[in-house]
């Protein structure tokens, strides 16, 4: 399995800067309706993965959710480093369905840490079973 021909590659991707804001991070989540986004440090470097868990978790922590706290703490300081971890954009078919037996979407990095873009279970299934998914036009829509 070609991982390059089925991802979804990065300029489509939604993902968020390590230094974007908890509010930022919210607003971005709410519009898209993802439960998880990438997370890239100023150079594109996969860092990991914000979910909708570690932004529940900053606000029972912190005990409040006005706008204006959530600005004062970054996406990179809420995240955890070790959800959703990526595999390369090298890796063998067995490796990528590994990866998306664990996670719903799997980050897809080159030998920089660099995202390329993200493979999802919808897309390793329609490769397996021969179908084509309808082409992605803008940002990326896992529906």
């Amino acid at each position: 399995m070609n991982i390059a021909k089925i991802m979804v590659p990065k300029a489509l991707t939604v993902c968020l800067n390590a230094g974007s804001t908890v509010r930022q991070g919210v607003e971005v989540m709410r519009r898209h309706g993802y439960t998880a986004i990438p997370v890239l440090d100023a150079d594109g470097r996969f860092l990991g993965c914000v979910n909708d868990r570690d932004f529940l978790r900053y606000f029972v922590l912190q005990g409040h959710t006005g706008p204006r706290e959530q600005e004062r703490q970054t996406v990179g300081e809420i995240m955890r480093r070790d959800f959703c971890p990526p595999i390369s954009i090298t890796a063998t078919e067995d490796e990528l369905i590994d990866a998306a037996l664990q996670q719903n979407f799997v980050p897809i990095v080159d030998d920089r840490g660099a995202l390329c873009g993200i493979v999802t279970r919808r897309m390793i299934i329609a490769e397996l079973a021969g179908r084509e998914l309808p082409p992605v036009d803008g940002e990326f829509s896992e529906e």
